[in-house]
């Protein structure tokens, strides 16, 4: 069974009144993701939804030539699966885990069930649900808006809030891709980030070096998305 401690790396099951969070414990297991591993492919019956604790997923939209993009990254801070609970059983998007590691899961009938308890797992759900939505939109402008330079940073940025730790492990091929952008762009963009020693970048390891002008250098979107889960999410802990 799944322990309190272990559940409680994933900030959603953490801000569960702790009779709730003890009633979940039985129903959740622990799954692991490799790197790139996919979670559930475009318009795929979703079976269950994943609470990461230590891995982080990408939510990318599919052309039908194959190219990708990102729309949202998960981690530790929410759910990946929100259709099961808002209605519906499948989504256009994939999912992927973008950085390797664990994550709970709870099967599709319970999450159901507990969604229609109401409740706090449900307003915590909606609330994140909410912030999700907030993201991705936002990513929609900054794609059609800002440089590609601008939107790394973003990316890094929203990554590793996501994780607990400042670096990350990703080939540039594989940025591109969750950016919708050509390699030679992030080439570049990485290239000056690492010059001005903001990034430290080599072998497909990413460490960050100067948090502080990483943000700067990103544009507002990513202090959109950061406010509007803090507002959400963290303040909302308290009443849930």
């Amino acid at each position: 069974m799944v322990t309190v401690d272990e559940a409680r790396k994933n900030e959603l099951l953490a801000a569960l009144p702790e009779g709730e969070l003890q009633r979940l414990l039985g129903l959740l297991h622990v799954k692991s993701l490799d790197l790139g591993e996919s979670v559930y492919e475009a318009g795929e019956a979703l079976q269950q939804v994943y609470f990461p604790t230590d891995c982080v997923v990408s939510l990318l939209n599919v052309l039908e030539d194959g190219a990708t993009a990102e729309i949202a990254v998960v981690g530790f801070e929410g759910v990946v699966g929100i259709a099961l609970f808002m209605g519906g059983a499948t989504t256009p998007s994939r999912a992927i885990a973008q950085s390797g590691g664990k994550c709970l899961v709870l099967g599709a009938n319970h999450i159901r069930a507990e969604f229609s308890r109401g409740g706090p797992l449900q307003a915590l759900l909606l609330r994140f649900t909410q912030a999700l939505i907030t993201q991705m939109s936002q990513t929609a402008i900054c794609n059609r808006h800002h440089s590609v330079d601008q939107q790394l940073c973003r990316w890094l940025l929203l990554s590793l809030d996501r994780l607990r730790s400042n670096e990350l492990r990703m080939t540039q091929q594989l940025i591109a891709d969750m950016l919708g952008v050509h390699r030679v762009g992030v080439t570049a963009a990485a290239g000056k980030l690492d010059a001005a020693k903001i990034i430290e970048y080599a072998r497909g390891r990413i460490r960050v070096l100067d948090r502080g002008r990483l943000e700067h250098s990103a544009c507002e979107c990513y202090v959109v998305v950061k406010k509007e889960y803090d507002r959400l999410l963290h303040r909302g802990r308290d009443t849930a």
